[in-house]
């Protein structure tokens, strides 16, 4: 009988023993890959992100500041942005802002309005699309000049211009009383030139040409 119980006891620990290493390791490999650790991982790095613009289409912008609604000053500001998907798709705003920050003057200017006095200056019958582009641009750059601005606004013999829309005979005739009325002109198109001042009788900008 006492035969028996020895005999017995190796598989009596062999049931009541904990699992072995082998299996330990194993369902902690398991747990690891399913909840994996992260809080070892470096942040992202964000240093070398694209910034995104609003005026990523603004090809070329032209400033100017000169004495325009206030004969005597503080001075306008005058701008030229050119927007569009290329030099050739674009156009052009042309504003004016007085030293409060308020826009008096705005007009907007296509691609065909800056381009068309190319003709006068082509050597060929046709021009390359490179030579079409450097002739916007330079009409952009050279676009307020200082020999384009002229005092006074209006010539006292000059007759009252019919053909110009919204301007009526008592503005001409105010602007003709007023010696340091300043003009500015500009080229739209091939030969649409145009002349724009400050009508003090109408609080506005006005063409005069």
């Amino acid at each position: 009988m006492r035969l028996f119980w020895l005999a017995l006891l190796p598989l009596l620990a062999a049931c009541n023993s904990t699992p072995s290493a082998v299996n330990e390791g194993t369902v902690s490999g398991m747990t690891d890959r399913s909840t994996p650790d992260t809080s070892a991982l470096p942040a992202p790095d964000t240093s070398h992100t694209k910034a995104v613009s609003a005026v990523s289409d603004t090809l070329r912008v032209a400033r100017a500041r000169h004495n325009f609604s206030s004969p005597k000053g503080p001075a306008d500001a005058f701008k030229l942005v050119f927007r569009g998907p290329s030099v050739l798709e674009g156009t052009g705003e042309f504003t004016i802002t007085d030293a409060s920050g308020q826009v008096i003057f705005r007009e907007m200017l296509t691609e065909p309005d800056l381009e068309a006095s190319l003709v006068y200056e082509m050597k060929n019958p046709t021009a390359t699309r490179a030579e079409r582009e450097a002739f916007v641009l330079k009409r952009i750059d050279q676009f307020f000049q200082s020999s384009q601005f002229h005092t006074p606004a209006v010539d006292k013999k000059s007759a009252f211009p019919t053909n110009i829309e919204n301007l009526d005979q008592a503005t001409w005739t105010d602007l003709q009383q007023r010696p340091d009325a300043i003009r500015f002109d500009y080229l739209k198109g091939k030969e649409d030139h145009r002349g724009v001042t400050w009508s003090p009788l109408k609080k506005q900008v006005v063409r005069v040409m």
